[in-house]
């Protein structure tokens, strides 16, 4: 979001979520996500999947 120079209010309504969430998911918290809502933040932050998201064994 940084490079991109959006906020995660902009980010949230660009991909249709609440940025309650959005921030859920950016601070990790998160256990789950749809791969729709991964595809929109891929989508709008030009990245991969994996920029995003990493497997840990919790």
């Amino acid at each position: 979001m940084a490079r991109r120079r959006i906020s995660l209010t902009e980010l949230a309504e660009r991909i249709h979520i609440t940025p309650a969430n959005l921030s859920i998911i950016k601070t990790g918290k998160c256990r789950a996500i749809r791969f729709s809502t991964l595809n929109a933040l891929c989508r709008e932050l030009h990245c991969q999947p994996s920029d995003i998201i990493e497997y840990s064994e919790e």
